[in-house]
């Protein structure tokens, strides 16, 4: 698995777990729906700055968002 679809997989279960659409997330990060859409999809290449925003608009750890499975 290549880190954009790391990410992309991560922050999608975060998303979920934390029971949040798309649409809150965009609200409380500031990037739009379609970046989240394309994030989650593995089609988007996040700064480092970005994976610290998005993970403060779910209230987790950045780390969170690069960690690999298992």
């Amino acid at each position: 698995m290549d880190m954009r679809a790391l990410v992309g997989s991560n922050f999608a279960r975060v998303r979920r777990e934390k029971g949040l659409t798309q649409e809150q997330v965009a609200e409380r990060s500031g990037f739009s729906q379609q970046y989240l859409s394309g994030l989650e999809r593995g089609r988007r290449n996040p700064t480092i700055v970005s994976l610290y925003e998005l993970a403060q608009a779910l209230e987790v750890d950045y780390l969170d968002l690069l960690k690999r499975p298992g």
